[in-house]
């Protein structure tokens, strides 16, 4: 059986980059964070208040373009969910952010940066059992052609099913099989995007001031503007995975389920892991040893497959 301990960096990683809603700029640091406490977020500009912002679904208090994070004390942090990507894809559970702004920094609009600023430091193994939520029954959330659905699995996938009414995405679907290779593949690098029409009135209302071509996908009409086009041609449901895999990890801990999205987006994220935690029956947290005695408890004919099986799992 593979190890199943909790991990963290092996040392802080800094980057600086730009919010690209607030268009502050900000340096974010990234550190090693103690075995059992998740990701803390702390604002290090804010000295006059509580600066400590947890990383959990009920901490979420906007979600229109990004998801935004809050304290009691109304300290918020935005974009979030980028980094929680690129850091759950790579097995760590436990970290602390401290920025410096209101918004973690845009980079190149994808998750890249992250990925390969935790590679220049690694990961390393913590003195605690991995943790996770266990589904017992599947759990929806609906909202008129919208949806996010969580069914149990101890093998994950995400499947998201985007349309827009646009000659350059039109119906677009995309599975990933939760492993941390074909997030480096296939995921990681896929950008945020917008239409022209639209940033130009978000930039009116204060929104988007830091987006640009170096940031984001900007569509005009049936094309797009970058000069090096897109990534993947199917870049932008790739990147609505993204934006998943960040969004569902506040639930506090990885959970097994198949994840299914159509035309989803942080709202109806956070909604189902608000339908999720509203269902007491519906979840349990158990450890990585707990979950292995539980599925060889329940199919003791197929202790050796259900060990393999196990084995496998990206997230064991």
């Amino acid at each position: 059986m593979k190890n199943q301990k909790q991990k963290t960096l092996a040392k802080k990683i800094t980057c600086t980059g730009v919010g690209v809603h607030s268009g502050a700029p900000a340096n974010l640091t990234i550190k090693p964070g103690d075995k059992n406490t998740g990701f803390i977020f702390v604002r290090t500009d804010i000295t006059d208040k509580n600066n400590v912002i947890t990383g959990l679904w009920d901490h979420v208090t906007e979600t229109q373009l990004c998801t935004v994070l809050s304290n009691k004390d109304g300290v918020t942090v935005s974009t979030v969910e980028h980094v929680l990507s690129a850091l759950t894809a790579l097995g760590i559970d436990n970290a602390v952010l401290e920025i410096d702004g209101p918004e973690i920094p845009i980079m190149d609009g994808s998750a890249i940066a992250f990925v390969e600023m935790i590679d220049t430091v690694g990961v390393v193994e913590q003195d605690a059992s991995k943790r996770f939520i266990r589904l017992k029954k599947p759990v929806t959330y609906t909202k008129g052609d919208k949806s996010v659905t969580l069914t149990p699995s101890l093998r994950p996938v995400w499947a998201m099913d985007i349309d827009f009414d646009s000659a350059v995405i039109g119906q677009q679907s995309f599975t990933f099989d939760n492993s941390e290779d074909q997030y480096r593949s296939d995921i990681a690098e896929c950008r945020t995007f917008g239409f022209l029409h639209e940033v130009e009135m978000l930039q009116k209302m204060g929104l988007a001031r830091g987006g640009s071509l170096d940031n984001a996908i900007v569509i005009d009409g049936d094309k797009v503007l970058n000069p090096k086009g897109l990534r993947f041609k199917d870049e932008f449901v790739r990147h609505k995975i993204l934006d998943a895999v960040g969004d569902i990890i506040l639930a506090g801990a990885p959970v097994l389920a198949d994840y299914h999205g159509v035309k989803a987006g942080h709202a109806m994220n956070n909604k189902v892991l608000h339908a999720l935690f509203a269902d007491k029956s519906a979840y349990e947290f158990v450890s990585a040893d707990k979950l292995v005695y539980l599925t060889v408890q329940k199919r003791p004919e197929r202790v050796s497959s259900t060990a393999s099986h196990l084995e496998d799992s990206a997230y064991l």
